[in-house]
């Protein structure tokens, strides 16, 4: 190669080069830690419990429906602290997928109010767990009639910008992530998606798993760990363990989840033990973000 050659060819591949956009940067992952609220240890009113955990490092709150609406109000304002979910708070006892008209009423208006609740707050998604599958309700019957319940409640939801977000739960219901698709597809509204169980999940598979295929339809994440332990016949099952001390495969966890570009709101359902006081609290708030660093 002479040297006409050479810098003919040097040329054309800076002008080439030129025209190339540079490779895209990683994105940087954006989790915020929460905690819900029925798991929080501090003894005391809202305000009090919530002062606890802004001090500990939390940045939000999951408070439960049919809370005092204003204190709960007041108490955010106070902290700072962001409401990143609400749960339901009647979603057990009165399920949406009881046998009896009465009590999915009960458990309908439940759910309305939370998502008014939400609306106050200025959280975007209402937990919901959707029915329970034993004590004579078949599985199909299950199905049925919470889906039926979740589209009379759908209409609301739009009115106030807040999303539901069902949640995998020990309810003997939806324990495969192809039936939680099923399920979602089988209602087909934008203003329902996935609350996501991480601990929840361990006991029927991988979490991976479940995020690599609900993807996109994951709306909000519970931080919980679980133990792969069988329990010894007669015997309950141990206390949760701690974050990271567990059988949860955080790293493919937090891979899953960046494949799937979930950000926003994680928020932790470990045991009030483990936010018993401040101190207790910051250890968890802690794991947390180990594990987010994963």
């Amino acid at each position: 190669m002479n040297r006409r050659t050479f810098l003919s060819l040097t040329a054309s591949a800076a002008a080439t080069a030129a025209f190339v956009s540079p490779a895209p940067a990683a994105s940087k992952r954006t989790l915020r830690k929460a905690i819900m609220y029925s798991t929080i240890g501090v003894k005391g009113a809202p305000l009090a419990r919530l002062r606890a955990m802004k001090e500990a490092g939390f940045e939000g709150v999951e408070p439960l429906g049919g809370m005092n609406r204003e204190e709960v109000v007041a108490a955010l304002k106070d902290t700072g602290l962001q409401a990143a979910s609400v749960c339901c708070h009647t979603h057990w006892v009165k399920p949406l997928s009881a046998p009896d008209e009465a009590t999915r009423q009960v458990g309908l208006d439940g759910l309305l109010h939370s998502l008014h609740d939400a609306q106050a707050y200025g959280a975007t998604s209402v937990l919901l767990v959707p029915g329970v599958a034993r004590n004579g309700v078949t599985y199909q019957q299950c199905f049925d009639r919470s889906i039926a319940e979740i589209r009379k409640a759908i209409p609301v939801a739009q009115a106030t910008g807040v999303k539901i977000a069902i949640e995998n739960v020990g309810n003997d219901f939806i324990t495969t992530p192809q039936q939680a698709v099923d399920y979602l597809d089988a209602i087909a509204s934008e203003w329902v998606g996935w609350h996501f169980d991480i601990g929840n999940a361990g006991r029927y598979g991988p979490a991976e798993k479940w995020i690599q295929v609900l993807g996109k339809r994951i709306l909000r994440i519970h931080i919980k760990d679980y133990s792969a332990q069988p329990v010894e016949p007669g015997r309950k099952a141990g206390p949760r363990p701690k974050l990271l001390d567990g059988d949860t495969r955080w790293p493919a966890v937090m891979a899953a989840l960046d494949q799937a570009g979930y950000q926003g709101w994680a928020i932790s359902e470990q045991p009030e033990t483990q936010s018993a006081d401040v101190a207790a609290a910051r250890d968890l708030a802690r794991r947390m973000d180990r594990i987010f660093a994963l």
